[in-house]
């Protein structure tokens, strides 16, 4: 069994200036997965996002 490496991400919306704190793995196609799928003001695709290695 594998260890895959967890990642804290923040995501910010710039739009409302709402900033969430996650964790996160990568999925099989390589991209981070942390389940967020839109900002509350329903913000889906301005999102400045930052990912480090916990």
């Amino acid at each position: 069994m594998a260890v895959q490496t967890r990642y804290r991400v923040i995501v910010r919306c710039p739009k409302c200036g709402e900033k969430y704190i996650l964790r996160g793995r990568n999925n099989e196609k390589g991209e981070l997965e942390t389940g967020f799928k839109r900002c509350v003001c329903g913000n889906e695709t301005n999102l400045h996002i930052d990912a480090t290695p916990e």
